[in-house]
């Protein structure tokens, strides 16, 4: 495999590629089959995700071709059920990421090198948070979004960050992309939450096992979403429950309107939280105009994703923990410094 990523260093290739081409030889048990793949990913999205979302003319037939394909890279598309293989999900999945949650990765300001998050992220690949240049962001049209015939709007809402990531979509897709600032990323953030759209920081074998965007998701267009809701389990809880204290409650339904999940109902003259499936978006939250709502830190679910002061970020700590651990909300353990 090292000789056919050394040929390839020897075709003309873009900047882009070259560098995520060169990244991807540094990541130990990454192929030659899993570049392929993410750059065919990266470098055709709508295709991709047109096909995948059953969105394209094609979809059935190259949906059994896909499966073909990704069996050769030892993925079972049946979700692993007795095969002893990864499955969809474990290859490529969000995390859900409340609003300061996911502004805390935008903002973060220094690279950041973790590996194996798996009380974090409940998969056996992809569990890796490595940022290299993690100022460098361009906002791409949403493909989820691009490939629908009446799609929401705006499309320009995926933010993908960091490098190799960031310049190979610049390079690649330049009508449908473009370089901005962390504060531009972190104002649509504010504003797809104020249009009741989830923040999903994005992980997938096929790109360097890692962490590579922060997409803003509707429950009408996502494919991950829509996937998740069928059965493929690819969106991992933020780690927080909805609360709702009822004696501030006044049954008004606005919350149950927003929830993207479908979490929320009102009973009588309350709003009750399914905790099935509520996976502590804080997009009811941020709708409840008595305040009666909030998110509670659930340690039996998979720890939050947050950075903070100091880079911190909860993530699994050997037993016995080290001298510079503390204590996060919830019971969460953070290190010290990154």
């Amino acid at each position: 495999m090292k000789r056919l990523f050394d040929l390839l260093q020897e075709l003309p290739l873009k900047a882009s590629t070259r560098e995520f081409l060169r990244e991807g030889k540094k990541v130990p048990g990454y192929t030659f089959l899993d570049f392929l793949h993410g750059y065919f990913y990266g470098r055709w999205p709508y295709f991709y995700i047109g096909v995948g979302t059953g969105n394209h003319p094609l979809s059935k037939l190259l949906q059994r071709v896909g499966v073909i394909l990704l069996g050769t890279l030892g993925i079972d598309t049946r979700n692993g059920k007795g095969r002893g293989k990864p499955s969809l999900a474990d290859s490529y999945h969000g995390k859900v990421m409340p609003p300061e949650a996911a502004k805390g990765l935008i903002r973060v300001g220094r690279e950041i090198n973790l590996s194996n998050l798996e009380r974090v992220l409940p998969y056996t690949l992809a569990r890796d948070l490595i940022l290299r240049r993690p100022d460098r962001i361009v906002a791409l049209e949403c493909p989820c979004r691009a490939v629908r015939p009446h799609p929401c709007l705006p499309l320009e809402v995926c933010l993908i960050v960091g490098e190799p990531f960031a310049s190979f979509v610049a390079e690649h897709h330049p009508r449908r992309s473009r370089w901005i600032t962390p504060e531009e990323a972190v104002a649509i953030l504010d504003e797809e939450h104020l249009r009741g759209h989830v923040h999903h920081a994005f992980f997938k074998d096929a790109m360097l096992g890692r962490f590579y965007a922060i997409c803003n998701c509707c429950s009408c267009c996502c494919g991950a979403m829509n996937a998740h809701r069928a059965g493929t389990p690819m969106l991992a809880s933020s780690g927080y429950r909805c609360r709702v204290e009822k004696g501030s409650c006044s049954g008004c339904g606005d919350c149950a309107k927003a929830c993207p999940f479908g979490a929320v109902s009102v009973r009588g003259k309350t709003a009750e939280v399914d905790p099935r499936l509520c996976m502590g978006c804080g997009v009811c939250v941020g709708r409840c105009g008595q305040g009666a709502l909030s998110l509670d830190r659930d340690p039996s679910l998979p720890e939050p994703l947050e950075l903070g002061e100091g880079v911190e970020i909860s993530h699994p700590i050997p037993t016995g923990g080290s001298p510079g651990e503390k204590k996060g909300v919830g019971g969460s353990r953070l290190t010290e410094k990154v």
